[in-house]
């Protein structure tokens, strides 16, 4: 068995950047994760779509090994990660965005994205500040003012900014368009397109379908701690009894 789940119907079977295999989870004695399969190819944008609750977090957080006790298999192109700690992940090209952003508040905007710089990735255009202040003006306005005093939508396009430093080669985001003005949110599906221009992957942990809709080519729908359903985002964009079992609150 391996962790490139069957290709939905209408999609080809790319090779998996990002191959995660029967995770399981717990906290304490609770399970929290059970046999969670997944895998995301390099160019491709996929959905993690769920309830509140459902264990999007966690099992972003399980993957990075910042989460509970887990027990699995990650591979990242190939290479198996499993054991690894969190700043080896990130250095192999493996990034992340938080749900809670986890910035230094007390640092410079201009200080935090140094604080997530890495190497550039061989035959790709690097991640610069100079570049990043151009798709976040706002950032760039300002760069020598503290992170904490930045507004909510400011802090969420620093923080995605920041893991942009380390030249990802596959992107994990946790609910990026949460609480974020219709506008920063088309920024946002505007760097996920850039992205997989660049042949970078992309993972988007999502409750709300609208930004999985604009960017996203395949969805895994979890429930409970389990992957439920897998489609191409079109036909989960068109099936709505498959929205109302798995995504209606």
């Amino acid at each position: 068995m391996t962790g490139r789940s069957p290709a939905p119907a209408g999609l080809p079977a790319p090779e998996p950047a990002l191959e995660v295999e029967s995770l399981d989870a717990w906290y304490g004695g609770a399970r929290i994760l059970t046999g969670v399969t997944f895998h995301v190819a390099a160019g491709e944008v996929v959905a993690l779509l769920g309830r509140n609750g459902a264990g999007k977090t966690t099992t972003l957080r399980t993957v990075f090994g910042l989460g509970p006790r887990r027990r699995g298999r990650l591979r990242f192109f190939g290479r198996d990660l499993t054991a690894c700690p969190p700043h080896r992940i990130a250095h192999r090209g493996l990034g992340y965005v938080p749900e809670d952003r986890r910035l230094f508040a007390d640092l410079t905007v201009a200080e935090n994205l140094e604080m997530g710089r890495l190497p550039p990735r061989p035959d790709r255009p690097p991640w610069t500040p100079a570049r990043l202040f151009a798709l976040f003006p706002n950032l760039g306005a300002r760069a020598t003012g503290l992170a904490g005093r930045l507004s909510g939508g400011e802090q969420q396009m620093l923080a995605l900014a920041r893991a942009l430093m380390g030249n990802p080669l596959v992107l994990m985001l946790d609910e990026p368009s949460e609480g974020l003005a219709p506008r920063l949110v088309q920024t946002v599906a505007q760097i996920l397109r850039e992205l997989r221009s660049q042949g970078v992957g992309v993972l988007l942990a999502e409750q709300s379908l609208s930004l999985a809709e604009a960017v996203a080519d395949r969805a895994y729908i979890i429930e409970k701690g389990e992957i439920r359903h897998h489609a191409p985002m079109a036909t989960l964009s068109a099936d709505p009894a498959a929205r109302r079992t798995w995504l209606a609150v």
